[in-house]
């Protein structure tokens, strides 16, 4: 009887636990029935937490009837739930309701990504509008123009001049931005064809850290998710100085569909620019996008999108015709440069958890993508009679897909999270082209032709491990890398081609030393690819050179209102790549070094006034050359950007913005200086029954700076000496523009 009484108790027992202490899987939804991502669902009784993850899910485990949970996410009402026995028979809903950002409210310890977080309070204090924006909402990242408006921007991140994308990726909806073995440089990257108002969310990394994160990914990583819906329709009207005209439809296509979103935007936007030659700048932008969530909460999104742009442009000219008054600065050399660009994407997405504790995201997509573009780097140096104008042409497919799977489970008592995953993408270059030419009509010479294939496969896989307040995470990442080229311009036909492997660890410690202070150190390796024809011709040397990056910092609330962020950091890359101009090559440059400081900070004043600013300091040189012949061209060794914005101020909405570049080496000496500036934007808006308008100002107090310089060799057609020296394109004047939206 002992014996059966025991048994019968230790099956009670069991029976309990299973009945009282389990996983309880809920949903967070905001009042559009739309799943939110990332609220934080803690368990005020057992202390267990959990994250909702990008459908809206999560699972709480040691929860038992009669528990309270806590849900809360910045910018909506924090809601307290009393776990009852239904709560177990279905998916627990809950739903948040939206209202006003409260900085004070944001606990630092509970964000799943504080990166993302505060990229989503910059957007929210600062609405973007325009694709530029959209890359300056990344703390400490500096843009400029230069080639009349279509060409992709100048990237400036933690003392590198990226040219247009080489050490940092840039990716939307997991499709990628960047292109490889580029007509123009290296990880180009022509963000135009985002829509800004589409923008849901911004991702963003420094350094090499991430194991999900491949090529490009040395300065850091960018990553942008478009929205699944739209609250309301709208039409909006802009026009301003040069001009400037901007069209946008934003046109919500399911409005009474419970588990299906639909919308198109299209976009169409015009300007002559300040320059005395006119742009002639046009852009056309149509994106769609499509969701459905199946009653087992998968969710599938399918999204296209069509981008061309043509453009004139005044090209970079040298200070020495400005310094004699031959021209102004908004003059010109050779104003026949310009170029005509597109890209069509599909993008397919399937997101879904395959058990409680086990989900799967992947992606697939297809980009078509066509370039031209017409420059004049050094104008008669090379060809007194015609004149040195280049063209640099190419079209493009590229295929690729991404799945990844996020298991949560646990080591013994110590919670782990473990991501893996695996990726393809291949790229179809046919007739990348590099050409003398004359007034962007007569080919003189052909200088490189041909068509390559480029493969990238990858894995990783990334292991978070929770001891207490400390979170260990050891990454590994591997690429595989086939290269081919065939040279047209050669008699006979041949492939060449190399290929590459390469590992990449990582590994990282966050540590929670109070609710509202994070110390993390970061190390890891990343790599920059070098263009295929470089590859090629170099027979496989320079391929996938390393960087090796360690970063320390903190994330700290010291005040309720006031969230500072900062690190100290270091990158060493084994080779350095430039893109030379005159040549449309890239050429290795040896190894460099940098390190330096990132600061940051947000505050909240009261409901509507915030302010924030950020600051990087930089030391970066040559690790090869003597001191003082060092210098790595046109690294800047301080960066400032910021601002203060109203939100929402009895229907006024609107702030004032600066960035500050200082001085920076133009060449390895330091003989030759890219000046600095600090430019000011302002914007406001009313906003009254369904109508909002407003004003945007770029360079308030009308500063005359130079948005890209360059130090370059040229000859004008009446000089018998080549002269090195800046050339530049200047920054946009004093510059209004109007807009009226209306919203249905």
């Amino acid at each position: 009887m002992k014996i059966k009484h025991t048994i019968l108790v230790l099956l009670m027992l069991m029976v309990s636990s299973t009945a009282f202490s389990q996983y309880l899987k809920g949903k967070v939804l905001n009042t559009f029935s739309q799943p939110l991502e990332s609220a934080y669902v803690f368990n005020v009784t057992t202390k267990s937490h959990a994250h909702s993850s990008e459908n809206g899910l999560f699972t709480i485990d040691n929860t038992s009837v009669g528990d309270s949970l806590k849900i809360g996410l910045l910018g909506y009402e924090t809601k307290f739930v009393v776990v009852s026995s239904s709560s177990f028979e279905a998916t627990l809903l809950i739903t948040l309701q939206e209202k006003a950002f409260q900085l004070d409210e944001m606990i630092i310890t509970e964000e799943l990504n504080t990166a993302s977080t505060i990229t989503r309070l910059d957007m929210n204090t600062n609405p973007l509008n325009s694709s530029q924006e959209a890359l300056r909402k990344v703390p400490g990242l500096i843009i400029g123009q230069h080639a009349g408006g279509g060409k992709a921007e100048q990237i400036f991140l933690r003392g590198f001049d990226i040219d247009h994308g080489t050490d940092v990726s840039i990716n939307i909806d997991g499709m990628p931005v960047n292109m490889v073995s580029h007509a123009h440089g290296q990880g180009y990257s022509d963000l135009h064809f985002l829509i800004p108002e589409t923008v849901n969310k911004i991702d963003f990394g420094k350094g090499p850290y991430y194991g999900d994160k491949g090529d490009f990914t040395t300065a850091g990583f960018v990553d942008f998710s478009t929205k699944d819906y739209l609250k309301e329709s709208a039409i909006t009207f802009s026009m301003g100085d040069f001009n400037t005209l901007r069209t946008l439809g934003m046109f919500n296509l399911l409005e009474k569909s419970k588990h299906q979103n639909a919308y198109i935007a299209t976009e169409y936007l015009a300007t002559d620019g300040p320059f005395e030659s006119p742009q002639n700048f046009n852009r056309i932008n149509v994106f769609g996008k499509y969701v459905t969530f199946s009653s087992d909460n998968s969710k599938l999104s399918l999204t296209a999108s069509h981008f061309t742009s043509r453009w004139d442009a005044s090209g970079q000219i040298p200070q020495r015709e400005v310094d004699n008054g031959n021209i102004t600065r908004f003059g010109a050399i050779d104003d026949t440069e310009g170029g005509e660009t597109q890209r069509t994407n599909f993008n397919v997405e399937f997101n879904k958890y395959i058990t409680d504790n086990t989900r799967l995201k992947t992606n697939a997509f297809y980009s078509h993508y066509a370039f031209e573009l017409y420059s004049n780097f050094t104008f008669f140096l090379e060809d007194p009679v015609n004149g040195d104008q280049i063209k640099q042409q190419e079209d493009r497919h590229i295929f690729g897909a991404n799945a990844s799977v996020v298991k949560e489970t646990s080591l013994g008592s110590t919670p782990v999270t473990i991501s893996s995953g695996l990726g393809l993408r291949h790229d179809i270059v046919n007739d990348i082209e590099l050409s003398h030419t004359l007034n962007r009509k007569t080919t003189l010479e052909q200088i490189q032709l041909g068509d390559l294939n480029q493969t990238n496969v990858d894995a990783f896989v990334n292991a978070e491990f929770e001891f207490g307040k400390l979170k260990v995470a050891p990454a590994l990442r591997l690429d595989y890398f086939k290269f081919l080229y065939n040279d047209k311009l050669q008699a006979n036909y041949t492939t060449q081609s190399e290929t590459k492997t390469i590992l990449s660890p990582k590994l990282n410690f966050y540590y929670d030393a109070a609710s509202n202070l994070q110390l993390f150190l970061k190390s890891g390796i990343g790599f920059h690819s070098n263009d295929t024809r470089v590859v090629v011709s170099n027979q496989g040397e320079d391929v996938l050179p390393r960087a090796y990056g360690l970063d320390f910092g903190k994330v700290w609330k010291p005040f309720p209102k006031l969230v500072l962020n900062s690190a100290l950091w270091y990158l060493f890359l084994e080779q350095e790549f430039v893109y030379v101009g005159d040549a449309g090559i890239v050429e290795p440059s040896g190894k460099t070094e940098r390190y330096g400081l990132d600061l940051g900070l947000r505050y909240q004043f009261n409901d509507w006034l915030f302010f924030d600013t950020d600051a990087t300091i930089t030391h970066a040189r040559s690790t090869e050359d003597p001191d003082g012949q060092n210098y790595i061209p046109l690294a800047p060794d301080f960066t400032l950007a910021g601002g203060l914005s109203v939100n929402d101020l009895n229907g006024f909405s609107g702030g004032i913005r600066y960035r500050y570049i200082d001085d920076r080496p133009a060449n390895e000496d330091n003989s030759i200086v890219a000046e600095g500036y600090f430019v000011t934007d302002f914007n406001a808006n009313y906003s009254f029954d369904n109508i909002t308008l407003g004003f945007v100002i770029e360079n308030l107090f009308d500063t005359e700076w130079n948005e890209t310089q360059f130090a370059t060799e040229s000859r004008l057609q009446n000089e018998a000496q080549s002269v090195e020296e800046i050339h530049f394109t200047p920054g946009t004047p004093f510059f209004i523009k109007g807009t009226i939206a209306y919203r249905f």
